[in-house]
């Protein structure tokens, strides 16, 4: 297996709570649009809205899927997501074999 067959893609977005990150991960785990989704605890993100400095409670979604399902699960989640204009960013990532294995499994 060539190394860059030895990639997942990972999609960062955040989210309101825990709840609308959830709802949102199983939506894309039913389409087999990602193999696993993990949801970080509560932080704080602080960003400028319509030239007001805001404050808010965010939980992180990190998702896990192949790269040929991402641009796929990416126009879900902008589909799907609660936010105006959800900060989504993805990026490729090295797998080990058995993980690589499982998650093309899963997203077939």
């Amino acid at each position: 297996m060539s190394p860059s067959a030895m990639t997942l893609t990972r999609i960062h977005t955040t989210l309101p709570d825990a709840a609308s990150a959830r709802a949102l991960a199983e939506a894309l785990l039913h389409a087999r649009l990602i193999a696993c989704a993990h949801i970080a605890p509560p932080g704080t993100s602080l960003y400028t809205w319509n030239g007001a400095q805001e404050a808010s409670a965010e939980v992180m979604l990190w998702l896990k899927t192949t790269p040929a399902r991402a641009a796929e699960a990416v126009a879900e989640i902008e589909r799907l997501h609660p936010y105006d204009c959800p900060m989504i960013l993805t990026d490729r990532v090295a797998a080990n074999p058995a993980y690589l294995a499982w998650a093309e499994a899963q997203t077939r």
